[in-house]
């Protein structure tokens, strides 16, 4: 799979100086924390799951999250347990693997080449984990792994324990995202020692945990806030704190720290008002500019670019997903500018290796190489997975071009 495969190849010449690469669910952990992007979360309950894997696919996303947690009714757990296991055995039978497209004739995604996302299980209890694991049976090499929620050391050393226990039992890599959500990581007196916990037990497992996730609509819950649609995360200051701290302790960029996504944005109102100054004529809005611009009001994106833009800003990178319209936004900002590319490599530079400061390619900026060093490592990896994009093409070219599919 890669981002924007599923455009076309001239589409996507059109677009990057430097085409996002191809990577399969037996990628490196590395190759694939940065990857994620926008990963999309569906209810474990959807009756035609399968399906719908497969047709978010064909429309871009490359992660997922099959939800057993707080998107379901308590009293429908055991059925949407069993609905997964007859949905994964629905994209095994159909020859899929994972990472690789399903290829059943009477499926037209499937039949067209389109990649299964990687796919994660988020459960509720340790115990799920190897319950599910056992009962998936071969349909397990569609698993990429699990969402562990309200994440501490002591509950999430008891997920780690399970999800090594099911790796050895099935003989297939298993990766944990932990989602950390608990109101005592929230609350200024235990949030320091909640942290210092959480880096221990996660520490031990440090090939296994992908990423980690943020809960913010959970801290928003403790006390009673809800950020209205034209504010981020960043502006809930009790939120923001809890971010930085996260940042400050699990995503340093010495070699300790771990991918942290972003949060989610629950928004997806209709409205007619959107970005308009942005929008402007592209070559892949041919045959279908008013179709797209009316696509591109009816979705209140405001509040998400700015968001995501902040996230990336304070050193959070892919985000978590409950609607299939904030995938593309998600992407097209992921992708690594030809400005951002040109100072990452002037940066690294095997001659600056002694350090100094160097007027950027554009002029318009210094780039000091040691301060900047941890920076361009990350902006290469970014560049790797998202592409880089030509010098003229811009957000509103990249969106176009991942809504047309």
């Amino acid at each position: 799979m890669r981002h924007f495969g599923h455009i076309s190849p001239t589409a996507r010449e059109g677009l990057f100086f430097r085409e996002p690469c191809t990577f399969t669910a037996d990628s490196p952990a590395r190759m694939l924390s940065v990857a994620l992007g926008a990963t999309l979360y569906s209810p474990a309950t959807r009756p035609s799951l399968a399906d719908d894997v497969l047709k978010q696919a064909a429309r871009g996303v490359v992660s997922m999250v099959l939800c057993l947690e707080d998107s379901i009714d308590d009293a429908e757990v055991t059925e949407a347990e069993a609905n997964l296991i007859r949905q994964f055995a629905e994209l095994a039978d159909r020859g899929a693997a994972s990472g690789t497209a399903g290829r059943n004739p009477d499926d037209a995604t499937a039949a067209a080449g389109v990649d299964v996302p990687l796919l994660f299980i988020r459960v509720r209890e340790p115990a799920q984990i190897t319950d599910l694991v056992r009962r998936l049976g071969g349909s397990v090499r569609m698993l990429s792994g699990f969402v562990l929620p309200k994440f501490t050391e002591e509950r999430g050393r008891q997920f780690l324990e399970a999800l090594a226990e099911a790796e050895t039992e099935c003989g297939r890599r298993l990766f944990a995202m932990p989602v950390l959500e608990s109101p005592e990581l929230l609350h200024l007196e235990t949030r320091g020692e909640i942290l210092q916990g959480i880096a221990r037990s996660i520490d031990k497992y440090r090939d296994r945990v992908l990423a980690l996730r943020l809960g913010v609509t959970d801290f928003c819950s403790a006390y009673g806030l809800r950020r209205a649609p034209d504010m981020t995360a960043y502006d809930v200051h009790i939120v923001a704190s809890v971010i930085a701290d996260v940042v400050n302790v699990l995503g340093r960029a010495d070699g300790t720290g771990f991918t942290i996504t972003g949060p989610v944005w629950e928004y997806f109102r209709r409205q007619e008002r959107m970005f308009k100054p942005l929008l402007r004529r592209s070559p892949f809005l041919e045959g279908r500019a008013e179709e797209l611009r009316t696509a591109l009001i009816q979705h209140d994106l405001d509040g998400l670019l700015r968001e995501i833009e902040l996230d990336r800003a304070n050193g959070l990178l892919g985000k978590t997903c409950i609607h299939p319209s904030h995938v593309a936004p998600v992407h097209a900002l992921s992708v690594v500018s030809h400005e951002e590319f040109t100072d990452a490599q002037d940066i690294l530079s095997p001659e600056r290796g002694g350090g100094g400061v160097l007027r950027s390619a554009y002029t318009n900026k210094m780039n000091e190489v040691k301060p900047h060093r941890a920076w361009a490592e990350r902006t290469l990896q970014r560049a790797e997975v998202f592409g880089v994009a030509k010098e003229d093409v811009g957000f509103v070219d990249l969106l176009a071009a991942g809504l047309t599919n």
